[in-house]
């Protein structure tokens, strides 16, 4: 119901008159002879209450379930409306959420719960850090329990994804800490671990899955779970599973999900690619934006070293000692630059860990738990492993070397300063990153601070070498192409098909 609406229902009855002379902070407290249900709707600065929950016995029963008419609309200028029970969640909800210390709904959480409730697609665009798993989750769960249906076997009543396993671990964890007082059951699906006993726990049907798009498809033609029960779909990090070439797999996916369904697509950036895939699979949808695309966490103090190439390492290591209580992330390109950076590290005398691609699982899980719990004080990681890290002590971010995508800078600082921390991002940037980085400045729409080297030339952009690491650039050892003639090319083929048959007849007489 709009502000506009619900001021044509504030009417002077006896109901009205008698909410209006009630405490601030308890607008239902002294109105037992109305039969009034205990739950509070948000309007602008109204707060409209619902009557006809009781009446119709739909405890669970929200604003647009129940006629017009039942609705009574106060001017109640002086009341709070920045807490998590102007939003419109369900009171066992509620104590959930009190229970888990959230005190005060973020502005993603603000603007996203009530749409949500009100069961609209949403295109919401937010920093990482600032509660889009809440600002999805709550709704969701809220909408589940109202609808009171059971999962079918080997069915799932919402379909959450994400695009690495640490952030599906980590959307999983929270949605189940909000389930308490709910009979639902949350499933998460990744790839690295054993699939039996995700085929199993899949037998029985869950409320809400949290998966991987591989993992889940994989599952899919197995015959494990059937996606057409899935009323809810959420995309939470949308760009990254398009950086990361999901969206074949998203494409596929959205097609085994119920036509008839509720879709929510959450994003830290807004590349193009994004905006076609919420136009194809979402109808009508609200557009939430709490910052600019690209923009980074007002917390994060920024800078940038420029140094060549090969000084990196040993800057990185005294700046590290200098801070040794600190708890910081470092971001390589590759995965097997990130490993030798962290066993240069612990050559060097600091308590370092990596998280990678090449990394079971279990590694994965055992380094964050190592860096939470102090075992470590620095973990080198790569993009694939920057979702999902939600760690609030982490006090640095180093940009070992810079993504070839700005929008990954995004995502990379933005494990620190979390939950409205403060938080240092440091960038080391080469003069073959020169492009790379006017490419961060540009997106995030500031200038970072410079605090030591000199800026190189743009013309140093164009030896930038694609895939990083740390090779160094050796020479080619190949031959230059020479083009052949007519007759040569012939030459050459038959030497090659004469070649193919010596290798097959050894190969033969040796089996």
């Amino acid at each position: 119901m709009s502000r506009q609406r619900a001021e044509d229902f504030w009417k002077p009855t006896g109901f009205l008159a008698a909410a209006s002379r009630l405490p601030k902070h308890e607008p239902n407290e002294g109105l037992k002879q109305f039969p009034i249900h205990a739950r509070v709707w948000r309007h602008g600065a109204f707060i409209v209450l619902n009557p006809a929950a009781a009446l119709h016995n739909k405890p669970q029963g929200r604003c647009r379930a129940v006629p017009q008419a039942c609705f009574v609309a106060l001017a109640v200028k002086e009341f709070n409306l920045t807490d998590f029970h102007s939003l419109g969640l369900s009171g066992d909800l509620l104590t959930a959420v009190s229970e888990n210390g959230y005190e005060t709904p973020t502005p993603i959480q603000q603007k996203a719960i009530p749409l949500i409730l009100e069961g609209k697609d949403l295109m919401g665009l937010a920093q990482t850090g600032t509660g889009k798993t809440a600002a999805f989750g709550l709704p969701l769960i809220d909408q589940l329990v109202a609808d009171g249906t059971h999962p079918r076997a080997r069915g799932t009543r919402a379909l959450v994804l994400a695009p690495t396993r640490e952030l599906v671990n980590q959307i999983a964890k929270n949605l189940i800490s909000f389930l308490k007082k709910t009979p639902l059951r949350v499933t998460s699906v990744v790839g690295g671990v054993s699939i039996n006993g995700q085929i199993k726990r899949l037998s029985k049907g869950t409320d809400i899955l949290v998966a991987t798009p591989g993992r889940l498809l994989d599952l899919v033609d197995r015959g494990a779970v059937d996606l057409g029960t899935a009323s809810y779909l959420v995309l939470d990090e949308a760009d990254q599973m398009l950086d990361l070439g999901f969206i074949h797999a998203l494409r596929r996916i959205a097609g085994l999900v119920a036509d008839e369904r509720q879709t929510l697509l959450f994003s830290a950036t807004m590349p193009k690619q994004i905006n076609e895939l919420a136009q194809s699979y979402l109808k009508d949808p609200e557009r939430v934006e709490v910052a600019p695309a690209g923009k980074t966490a007002d917390k994060i103090t920024q800078s940038v070293h420029f140094m060549d190439r090969k000084a990196k390492g040993d800057f990185l290591v005294d700046q590290l000692k200098a801070k040794p209580d600190g708890m910081s992330l470092v971001f390589c390109r590759t995965k097997h630059g990130a490993e030798r950076l962290m066993r240069k590290l612990a050559q060097s005398g600091i308590a370092a860990g990596s998280i990678h691609g090449n990394k079971s699982q279990n590694q994965r899980e055992r380094a964050i738990r190592d860096l939470k719990s102090g075992a470590i004080n620095v973990l080198v990681a790569t993009d694939v492993a920057a979702r999902g890290i939600d760690i609030p002590g982490v006090s640095h971010v180093y940009n070992f070397e810079l993504p070839e995508v700005a929008e990954a800078y995004v995502h990379r600082i933005g494990r620190t300063a979390r939950a409205g921390a403060e938080g240092e991002a440091v960038a080391l940037c080469a003069p073959e990153e020169i492009g790379l980085f006017r490419q961060i400045e540009k997106l995030i729409g500031i200038d970072i601070a410079v605090a030591g080297g000199d800026v190189p030339p743009m013309s140093a952009a164009s030896k930038v070498k694609r895939g990083g690491g740390n090779r160094g650039n050796k020479p080619s050892t190949k031959k230059p192409y020479r083009k052949q003639s007519a007759s040569g090319d012939n030459d050459n083929r038959a030497q090659s098909r004469r070649s193919r048959r010596r290798r097959t007849s050894n190969r033969q007489n040796a089996a």
